[in-house]
């Protein structure tokens, strides 16, 4: 028994001694082509010094236009997380395989890949040719981009559900809308709250950044 055992053990252990070593030779790939050099940044440590340095103290006389413009800060991403967050609960639903069909849920995962992998600076430049200058842009570039990460994280909610109460009201003959409503969005919520919350902070300083093309 004591054998066996061991030689088990010893199975299961070689491939995860070959996963390490492919891992350990992807990151001595990867060190290469970003260029790591620490030495770099030990020497040259004091130029980040000198730079911060140029912000103290503070210029506060034009406080109204800051806060205003923090204000639309605020607003860009509230909107922006807002209409992610209505199209991502329906397509949240459909990307999950246990709840649609691959035909179905294969096709929109990719689209949702597809927003996910294109920063939402582009989205900014793409919708300023639309709709000119301004915060709307702006709104549709976090939009687009926070619609396929909701997208994919409620999704993975909703496959990790317990299917006990999902069945229990299939039995009572309930049509397939109503097992969602009552069997599904109940035990998703709070992650779908906290994914929200999250995505709207992080929408925050990303409504920073699209400023910077003119959304």
């Amino acid at each position: 028994m004591t054998t066996l055992h061991a030689e088990a053990v010893g199975k299961r252990t070689w491939p995860q001694y070959v996963g390490w070593g492919l891992f350990l030779v992807m990151l001595t790939w990867a060190w290469h082509g970003a260029e790591m050099n620490p030495m770099a940044l030990y020497r040259d440590s004091g130029n980040m010094a000198t730079f911060a340095a140029d912000f103290f103290p503070p210029d506060f006389h034009e406080w109204r236009m800051y806060l205003k413009e923090m204000l639309v800060t605020v607003q860009i991403a509230l909107w922006g997380t807002v209409l992610a967050i209505v199209c991502s609960v329906p397509l949240g639903i459909l990307c999950s395989e246990n709840i649609t069909p691959w035909w179905i849920h294969q096709p929109l995962r990719r689209v949702m890949d597809a927003f996910r992998s294109i920063n939402e600076m582009v989205f900014a430049m793409l919708f300023v040719v639309a709709v000119g200058l301004g915060p709307f842009a702006g709104v549709l570039a976090l939009w687009i981009s926070t619609t396929g990460v909701l997208a994919k994280l409620f999704a993975e909610a909703v496959e990790a559900i317990d299917p006990g109460p999902v069945e229990g009201v299939r039995a009572t003959g309930a049509s397939a809308l109503q097992e969602v409503i009552y069997g599904v969005i109940p035990q998703v919520m709070p992650l779908w709250v906290s994914y929200a919350l999250y995505r709207f902070e992080a929408n925050v300083r990303s409504a920073t950044v699209v400023g910077m093309v003119g959304a």
